[in-house]
C-alpha cells in the first residue's frame, strides 16, 4: 500500500509553547485535505538510541526509576542523541555509560517513531553481542542497576508488566525472532 498526498496536512503556522532540556512543544495550525483548519500539538525530540546487547546469551537490562511512570522500569540501555551526534556512536556511548560494557561492532536493526500522533521522537535500535567489560559513566542524576536476563526471563517480565516500554518489548521480540531463525537455519 502506497501513501498518497491526498491525505497530507499543510502547516499554516507554528506557535512555540515550551522549550526544555530534552523536548519542546509547539502548536501547529494545519490545513486539512478538505481545506478546513485544525490544530496539532507536537512534541519535538532530538531522537534517541537503544541497544539490544547480549552477553553470554543473556540480555543486558538496566533498572531505573521513571518519574513519568512513578516506578522502576527494566529497559534495554538507551538514551537521547546529542545535537549532531551519529546514532551508531551514540548507541555505543549509551551502552558504555549505562552498563559499563563497550563494543566495537554494533549493527543497526531498525529505526522507529515512538508516538507519531503527537511526537517526532525516533529511536534507532542497535544489536551487539561483542561486549568488553569496562566502567559505567552515569550522568550525575542517573541511578541504575544492570541485570542480565535470559529470553525466558525477559518474556516473563513482559507478561508481569515489569518490562512495559515499547523499545524493550520490541527488542525482546526481535531477539526471539533471531533465535527462531537461527534454529530454523540449523535444521535446513
Amino acid at each position: 500500500m502506497k501513501s498518497t498526498d491526498k491525505l497530507k496536512e499543510t502547516t499554516v503556522s507554528t506557535k512555540p509553547v515550551f522549550t526544555g532540556k530534552v523536548i519542546s512543544l509547539q502548536i501547529d495550525t494545519v490545513q486539512l485535505p478538505d481545506g478546513a483548519l485544525a490544530t496539532r500539538e507536537i512534541v519535538k525530540h532530538p531522537g534517541a538510541v537503544a541497544v539490544l546487547a547480549l552477553r553470554n546469551d543473556r540480555l543486558l537490562l538496566v533498572d531505573q526509576y521513571r518519574q513519568a511512570m512513578g516506578r522502576c522500569e527494566l529497559e534495554i540501555p538507551a538514551g537521547k542523541l546529542e545535537k549532531g551526534e551519529d546514532p551508531m556512536e551514540a548507541a555505543k556511548r549509551e551502552l558504555q555509560e549505562e552498563t559499563g560494557y563497550r563494543c566495537d561492532k554494533i549493527t543497526h536493526l531498525h529505526s522507529f517513531y515512538t508516538s507519531p500522533g503527537f511526537a517526532d521522537e525516533i529511536i534507532h535500535l542497535y544489536w551487539t553481542d561483542q561486549l568488553t567489560a569496562g566502567e559505567m559513566a552515569l550522568d550525575e542524576d542517573e541511578f541504575i542497576e544492570v541485570y542480565e536476563v535470559t529470553l525466558e526471563e525477559a518474556q516473563q517480565y513482559i507478561i508481569e508488566g515489569r518490562i512495559a516500554d515499547a523499545k524493550t518489548i520490541m527488542a525482546v521480540y526481535i531477539w526471539q525472532q533471531r533465535l527462531a531463525k537461527e534454529a530454523a537455519d540449523r535444521e535446513v
